[in-house]
């Protein structure tokens, strides 16, 4: 009981100022992540000359809650969640993008059987079964509802036979290739490198929408940083990530580069996620 405590004690605790903890929406497998961001700390720790450590979280929203609750001061956000986190923690800034995250587009894809093939307008859809990825993904949920409101009228539970969340990119696609779902909408990014594994699944699922683009992905930095670990410490966070020109660890991402981002990019976003009542 004693040792339990003792780690609910640490868990609700600040973070301590001589680290710099980071984490990122859990948006593949875990594994994957561990490895990506485990040289991210490695990068940011040599650039910035404190400690920095990465902290895996299980979901969206533990992300955030982690950002809000001060255990992590940094995040690589999705930019929905990067907006939930700077409603949480007002004054927080996004501070880079991805060079690609200007122009972000979802994929809608289908199970080989279905025989639906790729088109430029939205496809008819009615009475497929649907998988979104995490209920909070920028990318997996909230631009694919918007745009299949948009074009049909109608909301998802009404189009679909049958409404999922996979949780995340990757098991959108193994739940669209095995045909457990007929339909799923995903992070480009992630089917994308899928291809480029030479992954079996994208054999079983194949693109048959994009959506238009709109603003995604963001590292988003704690109010308070600069108090904590001296003036100007977000400017060099910044810096740090913008300056990142080791191709691996921008391949792992995957983004040829990261450019400056402010808090207004993200205000569609925000407006669309209240329209659709997922933040108030």
């Amino acid at each position: 009981m004693k040792r339990l405590f003792l780690c609910l004690l640490l868990m609700s605790a600040p973070a301590s100022a001589e680290t710099l903890y980071f984490s990122a929406i859990p948006d593949e497998d875990e594994t994957r992540l561990i490895e990506r961001f485990g040289a991210v700390a490695e990068y940011l720790e040599a650039e910035l000359g404190v400690d920095v450590e990465y902290i895996p979280v299980k979901s969206y929203a533990a992300a955030v809650t982690a950002f809000r609750n001060d255990q992590i001061q940094l995040g690589w956000f999705g930019g929905l969640s990067g907006v939930q986190a700077r409603l949480q923690v007002p004054g927080s800034q996004a501070i880079a993008q991805g060079a690609e995250d200007e122009t972000f587009v979802t994929y809608f894809i289908a199970n080989a059987a279905t025989g639906l093939q790729p088109s430029e307008e939205f496809p008819d859809l009615a009475g497929r079964s649907f998988t979104f990825g995490a209920q909070t993904s920028t990318s997996g949920r909230l631009m694919p509802e918007f745009w299949i409101r948009e074009s049909t009228g109608q909301a998802p539970t009404e189009l679909f036979s049958d409404v999922g969340f996979s949780g995340d990119h990757g098991q959108t696609l193994r739940l669209v290739a095995s045909g457990a779902y007929e339909i799923g909408a995903m992070n480009y990014s992630v089917y994308d490198r899928a291809v480029a594994d030479g992954a079996a699944e994208v054999e079983q699922a194949s693109i048959i929408w994009k959506t238009p683009p709109y603003p995604d992905y963001n590292w988003t930095i704690r109010a308070d940083v600069d108090a904590r670990f001296g003036e100007g410490f977000t400017d060099r966070v910044q810096s740090a990530l913008i300056d990142m020109q080791d191709e691996a660890l921008l391949a792992s991402f995957p983004r040829s580069a990261f450019i400056p981002a402010e808090n207004a990019f993200y205000q569609p976003i925000e407006d669309t996620a209240r329209a659709l009542d997922i933040i108030d």
